[in-house]
C-alpha cells in the first residue's frame, strides 16, 4: 500500500532566513539632503518615519550628513537630532560642499560598508534619486523608488515599501529580503513632518572621507538658481483648490482661481486637465505630478481615481464637490458635496468674501 507523503512544511509563505553575511546590519539611516545651507524638508519627514521604523526594530535612527565644512555639518546634525535621530554620521570635506554624484556616492557607499545599516532612506528628489541609484548599484542591493508608504514586516524584520505601479492604478509593496541595506526613496510631502524638539541631543560620529578634487570628473563652475523658483509651490501650500475634468472646459477654471484668491490658496489640477492645456504642468497633482499635504484640499469636479488620490490623500481635510454620488473621491473625503461645482464654487467664494468683510468690520 502506498503511504501518503508527509508534508515538509505547512502550506503558506516560505520561511525566510537572512543571509549570514547581513546579520550584523542594524539601524535605520536617513540621508539629509541640503542645498545652499538649507535642509530639504523631505529629510525631516523621513526622520519622522525612520523614528517609527527604528522603534519597531529596536535599533537606533541615524542621520547622514555630507558637507563641505564642520560648522554646516554640526548645524545639520543638530536638526537631525531635533527631528528624532539618535546619532548622526558627518563626513566633512571641501569636495562635498556642493552635490556631485561621484564624491557623494563614493562617501555614502563607504559609510554603509563601514557601519552596516539595515535600512537607508533618501528623498525622491532630483538629488535623492540620482544618489540612491548610484549607491544601490555599487552596493548591489535593492532600491524601491518613489514610495508612498513604509512599514516593517513583523515576520522577518524586512522593510515593506509601498509604491504606485501600472501608471498609478495599483499599489504594490516591495521587500528586499536577502540584501542589505534595504533602500528606498520617498516622495516629498507623502509623510507627516515630525514635531521639532530642540531639547533632543544625540552623538556625532565624524568621518574623514578619502577624497581628492583632482579625482572628481565633474566641476562646479557656478551656482544658478532654479529658473522655476517662481512657479507654483504646491508641495508646501496650506490650502489647495484643485479641479478636474468635471469642470467641463478651461474657462470654468476661473472659478477655482477666484476661490483660491479669496482663501489665499494655490490652484492644482488633475493630469487630464494639464494634458488638455487648461493649466500648466507645475500645477499637476498625483502619481505623475506633485504630492501635496495641505491643511485643506478642495477638489472640484475630480472623480478621485487612484492616480490622483496618491498625490493628495494626506491632506488634513478634504472637501469634495462632484455631482456623481458614487464618485470614488467620496470614499476618502472628509466632507462631500454632491452638486455641480460651477454652482458651488461661486457660492463658496462669495461666502468667504462676506466672512472676511465681517471680520474687518469687527476689528
Amino acid at each position: 500500500m502506498t503511504q501518503p507523503a508527509t508534508p515538509s512544511r505547512p502550506a503558506g509563505r516560505r520561511k525566510f532566513e537572512l543571509d549570514p553575511r547581513f546579520e550584523s546590519y542594524k539601524g535605520v539611516w536617513v540621508f539629509l539632503e541640503h542645498n545652499e545651507g538649507v535642509v530639504h524638508p523631505v529629510s525631516f519627514e523621513l526622520l519622522g518615519e525612520g523614528r517609527k521604523l527604528a522603534d519597531q526594530l529596536g535599533v537606533e535612527l541615524a542621520g547622514v550628513v555630507l558637507a563641505g565644512d564642520g560648522t554646516a555639518a554640526r548645524a545639520f546634525a543638530d536638526e537631525a537630532f531635533f527631528h528624532g535621530a539618535d546619532l548622526c554620521f558627518t563626513a566633512i570635506h571641501p569636495v562635498l560642499a556642493h552635490y556631485r554624484n561621484q564624491p557623494h556616492a563614493r562617501t555614502l557607499t563607504a559609510l554603509v560598508n563601514a557601519h552596516q545599516p539595515e535600512i537607508l532612506l533618501l528623498g525622491a528628489t532630483t538629488m535623492g534619486r540620482d544618489l540612491a541609484g548610484s549607491v544601490a548599484t555599487t552596493l548591489q542591493t535593492g532600491l524601491t523608488a518613489d514610495c508612498t508608504g513604509l512599514a516593517i514586516d513583523p515576520e522577518n524584520r524586512s522593510l515593506a515599501a509601498t509604491r504606485p505601479t501600472f501608471g498609478g492604478s495599483l499599489l504594490c509593496t516591495i521587500v528586499t529580503l536577502n540584501y542589505r541595506p534595504q533602500m528606498a526613496t520617498v516622495r516629498p510631502r507623502v509623510l507627516s513632518l515630525p514635531t521639532r524638539d530642540t531639547s533632543r541631543r544625540g552623538r556625532v560620529v565624524a568621518v574623514e572621507p578619502d577624497l581628492a578634487e583632482d579625482e572628481i570628473v565633474t566641476k562646479l563652475l557656478e551656482f544658478i538658481p532654479d529658473a522655476r523658483r517662481d512657479e507654483a509651490s504646491l508641495a508646501f501650500a496650506d490650502i489647495i483648490v484643485a479641479g478636474g475634468r468635471g469642470l467641463k472646459r478651461a474657462d470654468n477654471f476661473r472659478l477655482l482661481w477666484d476661490l483660491a484668491d479669496a482663501l489665499g490658496a494655490e490652484v492644482g489640477a488633475t493630469r487630464p486637465v494639464v494634458q488638455a492645456g487648461w493649466v500648466t504642468a507645475d500645477r499637476q497633482i498625483g502619481q505623475s505630478g506633485k504630492t501635496v499635504r495641505p491643511k485643506l484640499y478642495i477638489a472640484a469636479g475630480i472623480s478621485g481615481a487612484v492616480q490622483h488620490r496618491v498625490g493628495m490623500e494626506g491632506a488634513d481635510v478634504i472637501i469634495a464637490i462632484n455631482p456623481d454620488p458614487d464618485a470614488p473621491i467620496f470614499d476618502f473625503a472628509t466632507y462631500g458635496i454632491v452638486a455641480n461645482a460651477m454652482q458651488i464654487l461661486p457660492a463658496m467664494t462669495a461666502a468667504i468674501h462676506q466672512h472676511m468683510a465681517a471680520l474687518k468690520k469687527a476689528v
